[in-house]
């Protein structure tokens, strides 16, 4: 494994972090007798194939369910020392309310502190305002890691993008959890000013959020030769020195194995890597006209702007990446989250076939404002289906 410097905690970072929240049992809180023994048997064994690997770090969330409870019955038999464990827990209204979940996490996970806590979910301004007002849940993080319960603060965000920008501008956080990667690059901004702050940079769910790259459709596929596209994809990322580290959603011990290759060529990958990347976007500009390709978000609001809160960004974002790359059913499970299903981790709603006129006034800043209704409509034929459920409301 190789590691990086996570910003300004100074902690050897491994660059594939084990994420964990699918090889739990359930997503709500359970006894523990009720977790099947096999169902135990692979978590354990998937932390220790991390280890094993040199991926010492854990990274899980009160709002995992069982997660948490589960990794308590094996993490204090690890040497302290050898793990860095990452919990996060959401903002709330009430402070006390966020240090009493903090308590239940630390209380499952059998551990005297963690070694990065993470505000959950800064996903709005109403929970942005929760965390950074005064006396708000960063400064009563702050308290917990002046206590030596948790050792460096951050956050962790499916925000739009100029709420993360506020939220890192802030200076107030040591490492971010966000997502960036090749089929969502609004975020780079944050990214780069993260840097300048020194801040970790956690990339969120690269290969499913991603792309579903576990799945990729055969063009994927041959557009990303010599390396598969979860490879490409982690190292499209990982290329960037403002980059520290990938979680990999580990369901099983082996789903390791595909970024474990990645790694390994890391740094001989940059020429490789590139060439992948141009036939990409030379595919994407012949399927979608490189004036697309290159302008697309120009002049477009965010949802809470647009009538009827609307995603435009996220549906064009989704249409033009399924569109172009045939990452078709990687769209449909994104978009079947819209319109309330997965609340503030993936607002807004879908297109009003019905009444798509009705967006019209917020198109008038973008260069493409009569293209996009027409856009719109196909991407709502394309990728519309039965409603999905995030992974933590049972979906897939």
């Amino acid at each position: 494994m190789k590691y990086r410097r996570f910003g300004k905690t100074e902690v050897s970072m491994p660059v594939i972090s084990c994420g964990g929240m699918r090889y739990q049992y359930k997503w709500e809180d359970v006894p523990m007798d009720a977790v099947p023994a096999e169902n135990q048997s692979n978590l354990e064994r998937t932390i220790h194939r991390a280890l094993e690997l040199g991926i010492n770090h854990i990274e899980t969330a009160r709002d995992y369910g069982s997660s948490e409870m589960q990794l308590g019955k094996v993490l204090p038999g690890i040497p302290r020392g050898e793990i860095l464990v990452q919990t996060k827990v959401a903002p709330t209204r009430d402070p006390a309310d966020f240090l009493s979940t903090f308590e239940k996490s630390m209380n499952y996970l059998k551990l005297d502190h963690v070694d990065f806590l993470s505000l959950h979910g800064i996903n709005n301004r109403e929970l942005l305002e929760f965390s950074m007002r005064p006396g708000g849940c960063l400064e009563a993080a702050r308290k917990l890691q002046r206590e030596g319960r948790c050792r460096h603060v951050g956050f962790a965000t499916h925000a739009t993008p100029d709420i993360i920008l506020e939220a890192v501008s802030s200076g107030g956080f040591d490492y971010i959890n966000l997502h960036w990667y090749l089929v969502n690059d609004l975020n780079w901004s944050s990214i780069e000013k993260a840097s300048g702050l020194d801040m970790g940079v956690f990339i969120i769910s690269p290969s499913d959020k991603g792309g579903k790259l576990y799945e990729p459709p055969d063009k994927m596929i041959e557009l990303c030769r010599p390396l598969s596209p979860m490879q490409f994809n982690d190292l499209y990322c990982l290329n960037r020195s403002q980059v520290h580290t990938l979680s990999c959603g580990a369901s099983r011990p082996g789903d390791f194995d595909e970024h474990v290759k990645a790694v390994e060529i890391m740094d001989q990958s940059r020429d490789t890597v590139q060439q992948i990347e141009k036939r990409i976007r030379l595919e994407m500009d012949r399927v979608l006209g490189s004036e697309w390709c290159a302008r697309w978000t120009e002049g477009l609001p965010h949802y809470v702007d647009v009538p009827g809160e609307v995603n435009i960004v996220e549906i064009l974002r989704l249409w033009t990446y399924a569109k172009a790359l045939d990452l078709v059913e990687w769209g449909k499970m994104r978009y079947n989250l819209l319109g309330g299903a997965a609340g503030h981790w993936f607002p807004g709603n879908k297109v009003p076939v019905d009444n798509i006129y009705s967006i019209l006034p917020a198109l008038v800043n973008s260069p493409f404002e009569k293209e996009i209704p027409g856009i719109l409509r196909e991407a709502h034929e394309m990728l519309d289906d039965a409603p999905r459920k995030r992974l933590s409301q049972g979906g897939e």
